[in-house]
């Protein structure tokens, strides 16, 4: 072989082997890029699952439920009035069914007119069924939405006493439409409504000044009358 012909053959290898080395490195990037991808997908989704197993912090209404009562483990007064016109009276409660606010969905908090809540704008999570301690509370614009599906929320003052709490709790788990504790709601009012204890359906409201023996019969028959009669029935 000539020294030209060597020299070009020499000239033809160093060319294919820079070539090569490019190649390598562009493949080495596309890898690394494939990785890095990778790791932010998986982490996108583990803290969206995180964020689901938390609840999504508001999404669930701003309160955690808690334990109901044992059906009959506190002692009630026994049913004496069914009818709500009557029960109201003799408790010296007040019926209420104020104008509708609205319905529409939003993000932020919302001023209501009456107090407690009895409809209105709200947000689209509404509040989950159940017993919420004292100062846990669902968020208003949640338990409006509640309400909006038909929910019955049986809400008192802060400060009532413990037992007055149990015993409100307890009613509110009573069986209606053959299941315990059927679309209620028991929570502490948040709003600073100036009723002792309320019990309130989507447009209606029974606010009750002083608590009583009386006051559970009337609870009681307005859960029978306005369970479930929002405009918008959902299981």
């Amino acid at each position: 072989m000539s020294c030209l012909e060597e020299e070009n053959a020499a000239r033809r290898a160093e060319r294919e082997a820079q070539e090569a080395a490019v190649a390598w490195t562009a493949a080495r990037g596309k890898r690394v890029q494939l990785v890095l991808g990778a790791f932010l997908v998986i982490a996108i989704l583990a803290g969206s699952g995180a964020l689901l197993l938390s609840g999504g912090g508001k999404d669930k209404g701003g309160g955690t439920v808690g334990n109901a009562p044992k059906l009959g483990a506190v002692a009630l007064p026994a049913v004496k009035e069914t009818n709500l016109a009557k029960a109201a009276a003799t408790a010296n409660c007040v019926l209420l069914n104020p104008k509708i606010e609205g319905s529409t969905h939003v993000t932020g908090s919302v001023t209501y007119k009456t107090n407690p809540p009895s409809s209105g704008n709200h947000n689209q999570v509404p509040a989950e069924d159940g017993v919420y301690a004292p100062g846990n509370e669902p968020t208003k614009e949640h338990f409006v939405h509640s309400l909006e599906h038909g929910r019955i929320e049986i809400e008192y003052k802060p400060g009532t006493p413990a037992k007055t709490i149990a015993q409100l709790e307890a009613v509110g788990e009573e069986e209606l439409n053959g299941t315990q504790g059927y679309h209620r709601l028991v929570f502490q009012n948040p709003t600073g409504m100036t009723y002792q204890v309320a019990a309130v359906a989507w447009g209606h409201i029974l606010g009750c000044e002083k608590m009583s023996p009386s006051v559970f019969d009337a609870i009681r028959a307005f859960r029978k009358t306005y369970t479930d009669k929002g405009p918008e029935l959902i299981p």
